[in-house]
């Protein structure tokens, strides 16, 4: 099997507006983590916010209402205005500020390292425990319906006061927010995938506001509405209990890693272009479909036939900016901008830059901005002089905004390395493209939105042929039958070492017997969740592979002292098949935490198998990739 062009953070469901993520993904590790689109459909977003206020409204045919029912009908034959309606404002404001912080539980659970990430999973894992088991739902609210029966018992025969009755619907929304089921695990896990903001606010109080109505209602129609509710307990019961399952299993999904999305393992020689339809077609509109919505009307005398997309977001977020200043859509509106999504270590990322820079060089004098957007995969990828070093190992000169925060990924809805997304002199995205390939139309796309600037169809001045070397190369695609395959526990895959991983703690390994695509350890190391540390030197990686060219990325740990190597291949020193990282005797030394070209077989390509060993310990090691 062979890897595609594209790696990506989460996948999601795309609609002509932008991304919807209604289904568990991740990181997206990301992640995620995307939730904004580049132009967000009012039609979409109100039929969202619809089904939200309806689904709160039939909350009371399920048994998660019943604790919050005594509290309600305690008011009934009270003024309505004065004592019903403010405890249901109450209620409303403190279940969407409570789900709110558990959505954000939910970010940080994607997004956060380790610890952070532990916390906020058994957070979450509180609440599927409160939907599975009522006998844990009544523990963790015991709280709540003490200060309900307190309230309700202080104001009884007391006039309505609707400050008191405020209060009374704050222990209300405390006491229902924790097992309110459908729409909350739903909007919980598009933040948890996507970062939580304002619209899951607005979400969930939209929930909360048809919950209330329903109540209202309710509480105007008396006692039979309390007496119908109770009957409906057996069949509420099991569906709480199958949400509540959901909930773990969603949880069990993102601590075992399944968040992060593994890089698909297709041949991207023959599905690159599937990859783009699939990618298109999910969005709900493929590119014939919005061409009806291409530019026309009054205006320069050549119009390109390339679509409308969306309108260039904002480019606010990022935590510094490298070869410029930070830059604005404003003073962008006029120029051909090009925004490349990528990461340092990422090989697909690697393989993209000889075309983006040569197309920044190119067209820069003609009206084309170039803009780089780097948003990390790794946390070591979130360190800003890495990220420094890299730009000036890769000669990238146009503008790159480190996008630490995926706020500016986020406002593209992007959930791709590489993405590029091609916009208009007017500020309106009319291309995109996702992965590696395909550089003759990303450049007739250029070609178009500058003519179309200059208001007259030029020439055709042919597509750049970037000399690109080492890893920047094109891979062998015809005999590329290795996929990537991550080290740390989060998302290994293909381990032989006859041990098991003993995560996040020293332990000794041994090589195994590796076959094709398969890989192990050999000596003392300590598996995290992103990489694998050596504690000792003499400690080893074994990969059998099949391809050209085979990466690992690696560091040099937190004392950042140097680590010396040496890669054998078959046995043997690599000779002519070593990489651009090493000697042709197999050596070499990690300086810097990045990926690194450690062969490239110089004749026929055939299964062979790599070892690399580490002279001195404290080296990591996180992913390996080919080519």
């Amino acid at each position: 099997m062979r890897p595609s062009a594209i790696r990506y953070r989460s996948p999601c469901y795309e609609t002509q507006s932008g991304y919807l993520a209604l289904v568990p993904c991740s990181a997206c590790q990301a992640r995620p983590p995307p939730q904004e689109a580049q132009v967000q459909c009012r039609g979409t977003k109100m039929i969202l916010f619809t089904i939200a206020y309806l689904a709160g409204a039939l909350t009371i045919l399920s048994p998660c209402i019943l604790p919050v029912l005594p509290f309600v009908f305690s008011r009934a034959g009270q003024p309505f205005a004065r004592s019903v309606l403010p405890m249901l404002i109450g209620m409303v404001l403190t279940f969407a500020g409570v789900a709110t912080l558990a959505a954000l539980g939910g970010d940080w659970a994607v997004q956060a390292n380790v610890a952070g990430r532990y916390a906020a999973i058994a957070v979450l894992a509180g609440f599927g425990v409160t939907l599975l088991s009522t006998r844990a739902a009544a523990l963790f609210t015991r709280p709540a319906v003490a200060l309900g029966s307190r309230l309700s018992q202080k104001m009884a025969g007391q006039p309505p006061s609707v400050g008191a009755s405020l209060l009374l619907g704050v222990a209300t929304g405390l006491l229902w927010a924790p097992c309110a089921g459908p729409i909350l695990g739903l909007v919980l896990t598009g933040a948890a995938l996507h970062g939580a903001n304002v619209e899951t606010t607005l979400l969930l109080a939209a929930y909360a506001a048809g919950a209330a109505t329903s109540l209202a209602l309710a509480v105007l129609a008396g006692g039979r509405v309390f007496a119908a509710m109770k009957r409906s307990l057996g069949l509420g019961e099991r569906l709480r209990q199958g949400l509540g399952i959901a909930v773990l299993a969603g949880v069990a999904a993102i601590a075992l890693g399944l968040d992060t999305g593994q890089l698909a393992r297709l041949s991207y020689a023959s599905t690159a272009a599937i990859e783009q339809s699939l990618l298109d077609g999910v969005r709900g509109d493929s590119v014939e479909d919005r061409a009806s919505t291409a530019v026309g009307g009054e205006g320069p005398a050549y119009r390109s036939d390339l679509p409308v997309e969306g309108m260039f977001p904002p480019l606010d977020g990022a935590v510094e900016w490298v070869n410029s200043k930070p830059l604005s859509v404003e003073q962008l509106r006029g120029k051909v901008v090009l925004v490349d999504f990528w990461t340092y270590s990422c090989i697909n990322c690697i393989r993209t830059i000889p075309y983006v820079r040569a197309w920044a060089e190119k067209y820069r004098d003609q009206g084309l901005v170039v803009i780089g957007v780097h948003a990390p995969e790794f946390a070591f990828e979130k360190r800003i002089a890495n990220v420094r070093s890299a730009v000036t190992d890769f000669d990238i000169r146009y503008p790159v905004a480190i996008d630490n925060d995926f706020a500016i990924w986020r406002a593209f809805g992007n959930s791709y390395w590489p993405a590029h997304y091609f916009i208009d002199a007017e500020g309106r995205i009319r291309h995109h493209h996702f992965g590696e390939g395909d550089y003759a139309r990303s450049e007739r796309v250029i070609q178009e939105l500058l003519a179309e600037a200059a208001g007259s169809r030029r020439g055709d001045s042919g597509f750049v042929q970037p000399d690109a070397t080492g890893a920047e190369a094109a891979p062998d695609l015809a005999n590329l039958q290795s996929g990537e395959d991550y080290v740390g526990y989060m998302r290994a895959s293909n381990f032989v070492s006859p041990e098991r991983v003993a995560a996040d703690a020293a332990h000794e390994y041994t090589a195994g017997e590796p076959r094709l695509n398969q890989w192990s350890l050999a000596g003392n190391w300590t598996v995290g969740a992103e990489q694998a540390t050596l504690n000792r030197a003499g400690g080893a990686i074994t990969y059998r592979f099949s391809a050209r060219d085979l990466h690992l990325v690696l560091g040099p740990g937190e004392n950042g002292r140097r680590v010396r190597f040496q890669v054998k291949v078959d046995g043997a020193a690599p000779g002519p098949d070593h990489g651009s990282d090493i000697d042709s005797d197999g050596y070499g030394t990690v300086g810097e935490t990045r990926l690194y070209q450690l062969v490239r077989q110089s004749g026929e390509v055939r299964e062979r198998t790599f070892e690399i060993r580490f002279l001195e310990p404290g080296v990591e090691a996180f992913v390996f990739t080919f080519g």
